[in-house]
């Protein structure tokens, strides 16, 4: 006879989370309890991800259900708890601060974020923000990609941030101020990091700023579904996300990951972008599809998400980009640029709502 979810709770609760003198079940940290024959699996969300007590609580809990009668193997997965939760859990000192004590000053958080790398997720943070600049909002851009920051080439910036007070003060350019690790390191060297100092060098980046009053902070957020992002659902109150990607197959199946990573840490999700849809000719204005027809816009409604803008391959964004000049600001009348910027005022209408 198996083993009962009875069993295994009743056994887990002799598992102690030591900070909060409680044990695991108690703290509702147990997740998803699933029994097959002699299999037990199951998941343990925390209130901080880089918890140093984690791989303990981890063998103790599989120890001890190990140990039950009927139980041959036993697979745990470590998660982060929804923000919703976290919020009515008590929080030692070891803990990160609570979100509400970040960023007071900036109205609303937008994380652009992929699950993988070239699908021109950075080119959007960048011209999401400088059109909803453009718009009459006070913008801020976080570029939070630690080993790859792009913002600065894209903006067009090369000068190191100063400091006040013991505060970063952010570099200002076209009606936005901006942050990225590329400005504090030089050109084209390695940053060489463990995740212990990005996830520092992160939180600095939300304590140690003077971002002022700001009605969207844009966060370009690295590719897939690492401690980045987990960490910033966890130390601060994220908007809303939007997700990027390009037709092939291949990308949207690592997006599908990143959108179960956002709805696990309880990060709402505004819609999906599909970059490079087509390519449009210059010279002749035929609109060649390079990747597969319209295959994101039926599996984006799937998801139950919308589809917020189809972008085309344009040949003015790399050299754009390369100048330091957002399509949005220097061709505002492109095709791509008028799509993008309706993009933009998308999102904010999407988030005028939610409020």
């Amino acid at each position: 006879m198996p083993v009962s979810e009875k069993e295994i709770l009743d056994a887990l609760k002799t598992v102690e989370f030591p900070e909060l003198k409680s044990d695991i079940v108690s703290l509702g940290f147990v997740k998803e309890i699933a029994i097959d024959n002699s299999t037990v699996r199951f998941i343990i969300a925390l209130p901080d991800p880089q918890y140093k007590g984690r791989q303990k609580l981890i063998r103790d809990a599989n120890m001890v259900v190990n140990n039950l009668e009927n139980v041959e193997s036993v697979a745990i997965e470590l998660a982060v708890l929804r923000v919703e939760e976290n919020r009515n859990q008590p929080q030692p000192g070891t803990l990160n601060m609570k979100s509400n004590e970040r960023l007071k000053g900036v109205k609303n958080i937008i994380a652009v974020a992929s699950g993988k790398g070239g699908v021109g997720k950075s080119t959007i943070s960048a011209n999401l923000a400088a059109a909803l600049a453009a718009d009459g909002h006070s913008v801020g851009i976080l570029d939070a990609d630690i080993y790859g920051p792009s913002i600065p080439l894209m903006m067009g910036i090369s000068e190191t941030p100063s400091t006040e007070k013991n505060k970063i003060i952010p570099i200002e350019k076209y009606n936005m101020k901006m942050v990225s690790m590329g400005m504090f390191v030089t050109a084209g060297d390695a940053l060489i990091w463990r995740g212990p100092m990005v996830m520092k060098a992160l939180t600095q980046f939300f304590d140690d700023v003077d971002w002022g009053e700001l009605d969207y902070l844009i966060i370009d957020l690295p590719p897939g579904t690492g401690d980045v992002q987990l960490s910033m659902a966890q130390q601060i109150t994220v908007s809303g996300a939007v997700v990027v990607t390009t037709p092939q197959d291949i990308s949207f199946l690592d997006v599908t990951r990143a959108v179960a990573m956002f709805q696990r840490v309880g990060v709402k999700i505004i819609g999906i972008v599909e970059n490079m849809s087509y390519f449009k000719c210059p010279h002749c204005n035929e609109e060649t599809e390079i990747f597969h027809k319209g295959s994101n816009y039926i599996q984006a409604g799937q998801l139950g998400y919308p589809l917020l803008a189809q972008l085309p391959i344009d040949t003015k964004i790399p050299v754009t980009c390369d100048e330091g000049k957002p399509i949005v600001l220097e061709d505002p009348t492109s095709e791509i640029a008028i799509r993008l910027i309706n993009l933009a005022r998308k999102v904010h209408e999407m988030i005028q709502k939610k409020e």
